[in-house]
């Protein structure tokens, strides 16, 4: 609800002479903000409201929250924060910036960045590539290393006390109906209570932390050709206050809602790979789930805003509405093990398979490349001497996919598993990850001809893999002939090799 009036300040925000500039000010507007370009120069003012989840009601409220965003917001956006320019009274009556008279509002003063830069744009744009997400992902990830850790009661406690601030902002609109609010928000306590344990398990080590808070796409943008995250939650530290799979969830959940699910599953294996956190993986469709509902009842109350298009938003809070309810439907665990010849293209057709597999964001892909390089602590782009390949460090590496494996089988979580798998005891290895846990298995050996897999070795560029024509012309003099897994050619683009395994 709106508390103080705003008009002289908005007035005063939107004419060309506050700023001594003569260019037209542009405005934007989000559901608790107003945002004036100005030149190189952008002023964000808080609305005057006050939400179940946010009090900007007067005017020193507005000017702390507007301090603690620059504080906050500063390391990782560097250099887009300027400062706080407070707006006053002069004598004479009227407004300006930092003057010495009673303080009128505040805004946040930012650089300002071409539009087309944030990444909701270029979602709409197809500019989100593989590379960006990956480097976006790992982002992430060093953000989350370096995020406080708060001791603040349990996982289970904080995620209950989301679901009672979406269940209260659902209160303010009149969107959706009584009976379809009831029938989610129970659907959310009974997969709180399932996951409780666990929640509880990883505040106790160290997963509740001070996060970003608002994590879509929106909010990161390439600031020198590096993505960085901007505009997190300064007004209720609570609301920030969670674990770090539920901060990442907002931005899966945002690829997931705009059509992009091989992008969210991407960034998903890439963070994970990054923070070796596949114990709360099973997590994520119930946290994407409350991310979508938060998304639903913000919506929901912008749309009763006067001036605002009441239709549109109300469809849009519908969408999110309908994608929560579907996150929380339950997918059987499912593990498909992809075999074959270097060359024969198990990790691409891996990627193209992932997100297709149990519930969003799609299924967890262990890599024997990349748990080879995590075992020699290294990147997954760095190539590692021969003495890393010895029998005995693959029978290891065999083993921690397994391992790997079946922990996120147990949890409910689907995997796709790619390595070479020419040995049968790590085909077994695989397949009893699966069997020991109850889920579903599926195992697939790609092949193609000689020449084709030589080819391919000599022109892949990046990637984790290291293998090279000597390693393939090895492989191919012990090519195993008992597999018993699916046969599927190999030559064919990928995503029919992908959709053929689907058809099984």
């Amino acid at each position: 609800m709106t508390v103080e009036d705003q008009g002289g300040t908005i007035a005063f925000l939107a004419s060309p002479a506050s700023y001594g500039f003569a260019g037209p000010v542009e405005r934007m507007e989000t559901h608790i903000s107003m945002i004036f370009l100005v030149g190189d120069r952008v002023y964000k003012l808080k609305k005057s409201l006050k939400l179940p989840y946010v009090d900007f009601s007067t005017a020193a409220i507005r000017e702390d929250a507007c301090r603690k965003e620059v504080a906050l917001n500063g390391e990782t956006a560097p250099g887009l924060y300027i400062g706080v320019r407070r707006i006053t009274h002069a004598d004479t009556g009227v407004l300006e910036f930092d003057g010495d008279g009673p303080i009128v509002d505040a805004v946040v003063e930012m650089g300002r960045f071409e539009q087309g830069q944030l990444f909701d744009r270029m979602a709409v744009a197809g500019r989100l590539t593989p590379d960006l997400m990956t480097q976006t992902a790992r982002m992430i990830a060093f953000y989350h290393r370096r995020a406080p850790v708060v001791s603040k009661g349990g996982g289970a406690a904080n995620i209950k006390a989301v679901l009672d601030i979406n269940e209260a902002g659902f209160a303010t609109s009149h969107v959706f109906a009584a009976a379809e609010l009831a029938k989610l928000g129970e659907a959310f306590r009974s997969r709180l209570a399932r996951h409780a344990g666990l929640l509880d398990r990883r505040a106790a080590a160290g997963k509740v932390r001070r996060c970003h808070g608002d994590l879509h796409l929106r909010n990161i943008c390439l600031l020198g050709g590096k993505p960085c995250l901007f505009d997190c939650i300064e007004f209720n530290l609570g609301i920030a206050t969670v674990d770090v799979l539920y901060d990442l969830a907002f931005l899966l959940m945002d690829l997931w809602h705009r059509g992009f699910p091989d992008l969210a599953n991407l960034a998903m294996n890439r963070y994970l790979d990054e923070t070796d956190d596949e114990d709360g993986f099973c997590l994520l469709p119930f946290l994407m789930a409350i991310r979508a509902a938060v998304r639903a009842h913000v919506t929901a109350t912008q749309a009763e805003e006067p001036g605002q298009d009441a239709l549109g938003l109300a469809r849009e809070a519908r969408s999110y509405f309908d994608l929560a309810a579907s996150l929380l439907a339950d997918a059987p665990p499912r593990l498909i093990a992809i075999g074959g010849l270097s060359g024969s293209g198990k990790t691409t057709v891996a990627d193209r398979l992932a997100a297709r597999v149990g519930a969003p964001p799609g299924a967890r892909i262990v890599e024997s490349d990349r748990i080879r390089k995590a075992l020699h602590g290294v990147s997954a782009e760095t190539r590692l001497p021969v003495s890393a390949y010895q029998p005995d460090v693959s029978k290891k590496v065999y083993r921690e996919m397994a391992r790997h494996a079946e922990l996120i089988l147990a949890e409910g979580g689907s995997v796709v598993a790619d390595a070479v798998f020419d040995d049968p005891s790590n085909r077994r290895l695989i397949e009893t990850a699966a069997a020991g846990t109850g889920a579903g298995f599926q195992g697939v050996w790609l092949e193609a001809d000689p020449e084709l897999l030589r080819q391919r070795v000599r022109e892949r560029a990046g990637g984790p893999s290291d293998a090279t024509t000597d390693v393939l012309s090895g492989q191919l003099a012990r090519k195993p002939t008992d597999i018993t897994w699916r046969h599927l050619d190999a030559s064919k683009a990928p995503d029919a090799v992908a959709a053929a395994i689907l058809q099984d």
